[in-house]
């Protein structure tokens, strides 16, 4: 089989869309949904642990989620981005 050489694969949108499709509006509520779960579960396993470096590793992690979570809500809220520092 020969490989033919690589296109510009740089589709990158220079802004995004005014808007989304069914389709992409599922997919960001599940991004969403599982920055949440995963952070609400790091934190609750933090809580649990004796092991005080497992336990920081784990807020790290959470805390991690929650920036990936308020990075994409910031993204479909842009009026509120503008007047809000992100939480960090």
């Amino acid at each position: 089989m020969q490989q033919q050489p690589m296109q510009n694969q740089s589709n990158v949108m220079p802004q995004p869309p005014n808007i989304i499709s069914t389709k992409d509006h599922l997919y960001l509520q599940d991004m969403l949904s599982w920055n949440l779960l995963a952070m609400k579960k790091a934190h609750f396993f933090a809580e649990q642990c004796q092991n005080q470096e497992l336990k920081m590793e784990l807020e790290k992690t959470g805390q991690m989620h929650n920036r990936h979570y308020q990075t994409v809500l910031s993204h479909l809220q842009p009026q509120q981005a503008q007047s809000q520092p992100p939480l960090q």
